[in-house]
């Protein structure tokens, strides 16, 4: 049997994020978040179901960091909810919030996990909501106001920060489709809410370098995906380019590069209102960071759409690939193309791996267990392409399985289960499905056996 080692040091974590995991929506204080709004608003979550109570972390957290310990992990990704620091998005701050996530990180500390905060997971106050949310300038000055206050006040050893997770979710899903909190459809604002995204970001690391928390590195997560066209026409290879230019170099280019794409920038010009930008902006975007967290499930398989305006191609589900629970194609060779791709035109920088996970339909036996083979080979068949990436030169340094355990997933309510311990929600009890077990061993070995 072959073994697949990945180097010394390398973080094997799992993630999680406030809203899916936490509950106790208005506890010690808490502020309304737009994920409260939005998932007590009829028709927009599955089965009605909110996170009011979720995995009910927050009163639940000592026992989930060992269960963490038992899986052997030594990296957590975790987020903060802005509105439990903040209850009105600024201004006074709720010192029993923060108290909760210096706990937490006390407790990984003293369990040998190392710590990756994300200081935003998609739930704004819902009070900064009501002013405008991120289509108003100002939510990126108060993110960062917010992101200097836990800097200053979060006075424990971090071992990575994020600033954001995934802003083209947050603008597309959010602001032009409406299936995310705000629920809005209208591109014009998902435009302006990837500008404001991205400058309070920048804002955000700039106050991290003013803070002097040194040896704490700080970076962004993207959900990225290679795309890939059906054939090799030329209608087809642009809607491929296009459809990168979409999901991918509009928020790489302007981090890295300084600048928008001019391509998309055109494209978008011609149907939409580019984002309204000042003197200065593209400087405090490109502030450098120290890492990217890249969050990747599949690929983007694309077609010409036949419109010379179209931002995206026609997407195409291969009809004899494997898929998960949430319709996406399990391909596991596009995370290693999309690792070198960013490693060559977006390097050298270190890279995480910060989600990478999939959706089964498991089912808890009547003796506790849960076999997942499918995603343990999910797992597997993807960290081997990680693996030969690092071997190609890519300065991968940790993996994060998405998700710790079994949680409100967003638009899906609990219909979906990535999580690597299974979660009764009635009871919220909580049993380590085989893929856990078998993460641990591999943990244990630092990679794989194949």
């Amino acid at each position: 049997m072959a073994k697949f080692l990945f180097p010394e040091g390398f973080l094997w974590g799992a993630a999680t994020a406030s809203y899916q995991i936490e509950g106790s929506l208005d506890a010690d204080s808490k502020g309304e978040s737009i994920w409260d709004r939005f998932s007590h608003t009829k028709g927009n979550i599955w089965n009605e179901e909110t996170g009011d109570i979720a995995c009910d972390h927050y009163r639940r957290c000592a026992e989930d960091v060992r269960l963490m310990a038992d899986i052997g992990l030594n990296a957590y990704r975790f987020s903060i909810s802005w509105s439990r620091i903040f209850p009105q998005g600024s201004g006074k701050a709720n010192k029993k919030g923060l108290d909760f996530y210096r706990r937490l990180v006390e407790q990984l500390n003293s369990n040998k996990i190392k710590s990756s905060v994300t200081l935003y997971h998609w739930d704004l106050p819902q009070t900064l909501q009501d002013k405008g949310g991120w289509n108003n300038r100002d939510t990126a000055k108060y993110f960062a106001e917010y992101a200097a206050y836990v800097y200053a006040n979060l006075d424990l050893p971090v071992d990575m920060w994020i600033t954001l997770n995934e802003p083209w979710v947050i603008a597309i899903l959010g602001h032009a489709f409406g299936i995310h909190a705000p629920g809005l459809n209208d591109f014009n604002i998902a435009l302006q809410v990837s500008h404001n995204l991205l400058l309070g970001h920048g804002l955000a690391v700039k106050a991290f370098r003013e803070a002097g928390r040194k040896d704490e590195p700080i970076g962004i997560t993207l959900n990225l995906a290679p795309i890939q066209s059906l054939t090799e026409k030329p209608a087809d290879l642009e809607a491929a380019r296009r459809s990168d230019g979409f999901m991918n170099r509009w928020f790489l280019d302007p981090i890295f590069k300084g600048s928008y794409p001019q391509d998309m920038v055109e494209i978008f010009s011609r149907t939409f209102s580019l984002p309204a930008t000042e003197e200065g902006d593209a400087a405090i975007i490109a502030e450098p960071i120290d890492f990217l967290g890249i969050n990747n499930y599949t690929r983007i398989l694309v077609e010409a759409s036949g419109s010379e305006d179209a931002f995206m191609g026609n997407p195409i589900n291969p009809p004899d690939a494997e898929y998960t629970e949430m319709g996406w194609e399990v391909y596991p060779q596009g995370l290693y193309e999309l690792l070198i791709r960013v490693h060559r035109d977006y390097g050298p920088l270190p890279l995480y791996i910060t989600e990478n996970g999939a959706a089964f339909p498991d089912e808890l036996k009547k003796d506790g267990t849960i076999d997942d083979p499918r995603r343990i080979n999910y797992l597997q068949t993807y960290l081997l392409e990680t693996w030969k990436a690092v071997e190609d030169g890519v300065p991968l340094k940790g993996y994060f399985v998405w998700t710790l355990m079994d949680n409100f997933e967003w638009a899906f309510g609990f219909s979906k289960r990535f999580g690597l311990i299974y979660v009764d929600h009635p009871t919220q009890k909580r049993y380590l499905k085989n893929s856990a077990h078998w993460y641990k061993k591999m943990i244990s070995r630092n990679g794989l056996e194949a």
